[in-house]
């Protein structure tokens, strides 16, 4: 033997040896065998058993339930709180019609499978890819995101589920499926697909569908781009129906079109020209019925609550009982149809409106229209943000000024000109009498001043009013951190239902409640399924809510809300306006008008306006037409409602408001022509109160207007002309309570011409021994010329041209003196002098600081 042939070890290898190694390899894969092929028997076991376990799960769940096939859902109802039925839901905007298979074109048939489910004819209920490619979503998604569903699961899902994505859910659906297949042809399952299948804006089925989007009643007349667009609407209803959203049905559309032709159903030219086609509304889209705008409000409320799908509340057999109040639905109705409540616009866009009424006590909404043409599910302006302009000044100025403790209805703001950030917004307003220095909260508010509620956001800070806003359920963005908000200067705006919520709180004694529309749900077996509960929240003081209501009382019963007066009821509220703002147009006319407003039972917001503004549609008139509307509205839904008290603080005697002082008497005037003055004298009215005094003359250069302050009870006035009668009253002032008097009896003292004439005689005190804030000499001119507050006119009288138009201001009130004239500047005397305020003159207007709020007419 060679040495190559030899073991390592040099010896020869055994032939006859068994290898040890290869038969264990052997043995373990005998065993791995047998545990595979006990595994898969275990797998066909068990699949089996699972299949047969759906098999029987959906052949019991279908025997149990085989009425449901040839019974249409049962229709849900809202009612009142009586149980007076409102509304079947199922009917709402159109009836459901059956229509046979053999009625329905080919050509629809095609659409739907192609767009919903193009195995249809190949699988047997279950589209396994289908599932496939759902279940990989699904697991990136980390949730149950694709539906996979065909069609007869869907026919499944609509009969005799409900609507929640769950694995379990899926799982019977697919189940009852294929028992769906074991006993109907496909024709019989597309049949029930096709008038079972929700098409939003309450239509169910192909044919009610057809003609309520396209008023074609035989579906053999349907073209192809309507058939494209019946099939892209159910997968999102109220998305892809083309009322509500014509542009994003023309691209659903465009899906279906684009898998039809490549599944060989249509030409790239046919699908073209269905593309081309715009679609137009018909008469049969634009159907309405009572309380369209209510109940569309419940349903989306109803489904926020509950969770279930639209088409599945609606066909579910609930009862949802509503807070609806139906003689204040009726006679909102009413009103919003009376083209007389509103003004005419100048071509077919008529302007709009939107009103809700709330009962502040909880939160019900008692009765609600979004728009003067309100179709169902359309465009609802109660739920849409709009500048609100001074009728946010409580909210944000106003209210949280109260809030704080420093300030009261009588507490006085300023009304000068003054410009804010550098100069870059300076506020004014539309008032006749502009810039009139101090004034109570009480009397800026009721003539709707702009400048005082933005001067006292100012003092309290940006950040307290927009906390507070909060508090009442309007959150403002970072960029709505400026004074602009005092007078509604938001960019977004506020809709009328969260101004009628947060006025709510003040009707209420400060506590906000939570709107809502439902009291109460309950199922087809009276089961309770949701019922309101939330309490309203204490959000400010009560004496906070008192005082607020207290001035916006003021604002009706005398001031720019006089038209929302109700016989029989008190009644509080602001009006607020827009300015136009548009460039090019030069028009007092607004963007929006407002009236928010309450009585001690109802809280209600009205707005007018286009839903766009333009240089053809803005609104000419004031917030006095949606005040008045507010009190047709308002005095017809209150006539059998029993009346009220708004609340009463308990601690309200803790912050009593201060006395006036008691009214000047023995006021005597007398020309002194030696002098070239008149002579004021008047009887003292108490210790520690100086005296102002009001002048006006008969030039007809204007209304009374404050001629200066004196300590004692006497005053010289030097600022006089020839031949002119001169009216003079003095009222008493509280520094430290800052609380004037009501005025005292006028005099009037008539200049002589002997002042042209008789020079003073020499005996006469020289200039210099004259008071200090006199002027040396008689004016030679009328008015001054300031043209700054705080600058006085040069040797000029107050300037008239922006005197109050009413004499005298007096207030039935102690705590409203008299409205401070305009010509009263902050730190200037009188008469115009070097020291002079504002009443110089102003020449050159300020800069329009955005939102304006005009007095409505009485």
């Amino acid at each position: 033997m060679k040495s190559s042939e030899r073991s390592p070890a040099g010896r020869r290898p055994s032939s006859g040896a068994p290898k040890q190694g290869k038969g264990k390899k052997k043995k373990k894969r005998g065993k791995v065998w047998l545990w595979l092929f006990f595994v898969a028997l275990l797998g066909v076991v068990c699949a089996v058993v699972g299949y047969l376990l759906v098999i029987l799960n959906g052949e019991r769940i279908l025997s149990t339930n085989l009425d449901k096939l040839n019974d249409m859902e049962q229709a849900s109802r809202i009612v009142d709180s009586s149980g007076t039925e409102l509304s079947k839901l199922y009917v709402t905007g159109g009836n459901r019609e059956y229509v046979m298979i053999k009625d329905i074109p080919e050509e629809v048939q095609q659409a739907f499978v192609a767009t919903e489910d193009k195995r249809f004819y190949e699988h047997s209920g279950v589209d396994l890819w289908g599932i496939g490619r759902a279940l990989v979503k699904d697991i990136i998604a980390r949730s149950a995101v694709e539906g996979a569903s065909t069609i007869t699961q869907q026919v499944a899902k609509n009969i005799f589920l409900n609507s929640d994505k769950t694995l379990f859910r899926k799982g019977t659906e697919a189940s009852i499926a294929l028992a769906l297949e074991n006993h109907k042809s496909k024709d019989e399952i597309l049949e029930l697909y096709l008038n079972r299948i929700y098409f939003g804006k309450g239509q169910w089925g192909i044919k009610t569908a057809a003609k309520y989007y396209f008023d074609v009643d035989d579906l053999s007349k349907l073209k192809l781009w309507q058939i494209a667009t019946l099939a892209g609407i159910p997968k999102a209803p109220n998305v892809y129906n083309p009322v509500n959203n014509p542009d994003k049905s023309l691209e659903r559309r465009g899906v279906v079109l684009a898998l039809m032709e490549d599944q060989g159903l249509i030409t790239e030219a046919e699908k073209q020209a269905a593309l081309a086609v715009e679609y137009v509304k018909p008469a049969s889209a634009t159907t309405s019925s009572d309380y369209t705008t209510y109940i569309d409000y419940v349903v989306e409320e109803a489904q926020e609550v509950t969770g279930l799908e639209e088409e599945k509340l609606l066909t579910g057999g609930y009862t949802i009982v509503t807070t609806i109040n139906t003689a204040a639905q009726k006679a909102m109705e009413k009103e919003f149809a009376d083209d007389s409540n509103f003004e005419e616009s100048k071509d077919e866009t008529q302007i709009q409106g939107a009103m809700v009424i709330m009962d502040q006590h909880d939160g019900s909404l008692i009765a609600m229209v979004g728009g003067r043409d309100y179709q169902q599910k359309g465009w609802n302006r109660v739920t849409k943000g709009r500048q609100p302009g001074s009728s946010f000044k409580p909210i944000v100025s106003y209210g949280p000024a109260i809030e704080s403790g420093d300030y009261f209805p009588w507490s006085e703001l300023r009304d000068d000109k003054i410009c804010y950030n550098n100069g870059k917004y300076c506020p004014t307003d539309s008032n006749s009498k502009k810039y009139i220095g101090a004034v109570t909260m009480a009397d800026a508010i009721k003539e709707s001043r702009n400048q005082p509620a933005v001067w006292l956001l100012n003092e309290i800070g940006v950040k307290t009013g927009v906390n507070f806003a909060a508090k009442l359920g309007i959150e403002l963005g970072s960029e709505d951190r400026n004074l602009a908000i005092a007078l509604g200067g938001l960019t977004n705006g506020v809709s009328p239902l969260q101004m009628a919520t947060a006025y709510s709180a003040f009707a209420s004694g400060g506590a906000l409640p939570k709107a809502h529309s439902i009291a109460k749900i309950t199922n087809s077996s009276g089961e309770t399924v949701y019922e309101f509960k939330a309490k309203p929240e204490q959000v400010m003081k009560e004496t906070t809510a008192y005082y607020v209501t207290d001035i916006l009382k003021g604002v009706v019963s005398g001031g720019t809300g006089t038209k929302a007066k109700i016989s029989g009821r008190t009644v509080a509220g602001k009006t607020g306006t827009t300015q136009l703002g548009i460039e090019g147009v030069s028009s007092s006319g607004n963007r929006d008008v407002w009236f928010v407003g309450f009585t001690p039972e109802w809280t209600a917001a009205v707005w007018m306006g286009y839903d766009k503004t333009d240089q053809t549609h803005y609104v000419q008139k004031s917030s006095g037409q949606a005040a008045a509307l507010f009190s047709k509205i308002m005095s017809a839904g209150l006539k059998n409602v029993k009346k009220q008290s708004f609340p009463t603080p308990s601690s309200l005697q803790e912050e009593e408001q201060p006395t006036a002082p008691d009214a000047v008497t023995g006021l005597i005037g007398e020309y002194n022509s030696q002098d070239v003055s008149v002579e004021l004298t008047w009887t003292s009215a108490g210790e520690g109160l100086t005296y102002k005094v009001y002048r006006k003359d008969d030039t007809g250069a204007g209304d009374f207007a404050l001629l200066a302050e004196a300590a004692e009870t006497s005053f010289t006035d030097l600022a006089i002309l020839p031949d002119v009668t001169y009216t003079y009253y003095v009222t008493a002032y509280d520094a430290k309570e800052k609380q004037e008097s009501e005025p005292s009896p006028q005099v009037k003292v008539t200049v002589t011409t002997e002042l042209e004439s008789s020079p003073p005689p020499e005996e006469s005190p020289p200039p210099s021994e004259e008071p200090s804030e006199q002027p040396s000499e008689a004016p030679s001119e009328s008015p001054g010329t300031g043209t700054n507050p705080g600058e006085g006119g040069n040797g000029g009288q107050p300037g008239g041209s922006e005197a109050p138009s009413e004499s005298p201001p007096p207030s039935s009130s102690p705590s409203s003196g008299p409205s401070v004239p305009a010509g009263a500047g902050e730190n200037g005397n009188a008469n115009g002098g070097a020291n002079g305020g504002a009443n110089g003159g102003t020449n050159g207007a300020p800069n329009n600081g955005g939102v304006v709020d005009v007095p409505a007419a009485p």
